[in-house]
């Protein structure tokens, strides 16, 4: 079973809801503002800007897209021939929504949604460009840091491993030592004691 849309449905049946979408975006196409509830406002504004992104594409697939959902040729032809060329160097935030006074008689919440046709400045191309080349300085910065991180680690383990192995080798040294010590002092007792057996020998003689 499909999932219906979150929100309240516009009209009474899915179909008739398509109507009224296809209805405000044939109107904010040609009229480029349209004065509704908010609520159609809102619901409306995701329908108009994915055929906005249709249009700057403006290949014969994407047309035929945005004429089965206007079903009108001359509003599709102003969408990809007048509108999406002033769209070009926008990405994304094709609407803009302004709240107005609530209407007169049963006080329904207004509003007006337009097309942001204001040529993109600048100035915010520039400050995007440098937002992105500081993230990527800071990425790199990090990087780097946990490379030195990681090189550091590894010359402490390399070093603590030289360090066990020259103790080792001290360890060993010092029992070579001490074991040459004890030869040496094992043969001299020998020694003393055939000399001494020798000059009891020639005592006796």
């Amino acid at each position: 079973m499909p999932k219906p849309p979150k929100g309240p449905r516009l009209g009474g049946s899915p179909a008739n809801e398509r109507k009224i979408i296809a209805n405000l975006c044939k109107s904010l196409i040609e009229n480029e503002s349209v004065v509704t509830t908010e609520a159609r406002a809102r619901r409306v504004r995701p329908h108009i800007e994915k055929l906005i992104t249709k249009a700057k594409k403006g290949d014969t697939y994407n047309r035929r897209l945005a004429l089965k959902v206007l079903g009108d040729r001359e509003s599709a032809y102003i969408l990809f021939e007048e509108l999406a060329p002033k769209f070009a160097e926008r990405n994304g935030g094709y609407t803009r929504i302004t709240k107005l006074p609530h209407r007169k008689g049963d006080n329904a919440p207004m509003a007006m949604i337009e097309l942001v046709l204001e040529p993109v400045s600048p100035k915010q191309a520039v400050v995007k460009e440098a937002e992105k080349a500081t993230q990527k300085a800071a990425a790199a910065e990090e990087t780097a840091a946990e490379e030195d991180l990681a090189v550091d680690s590894a010359e402490s383990a390399e070093s603590a491993e030289s360090a066990e192995s020259a103790a080792s080798a001290e360890s060993a040294e010092s029992a070579e030592s001490a074991e040459s010590a004890e030869s040496a002092e094992s043969a001299e007792s020998a020694e003393s004691a055939e000399s001494a057996e020798s000059a009891d020998d020639v005592e006796e003689k």
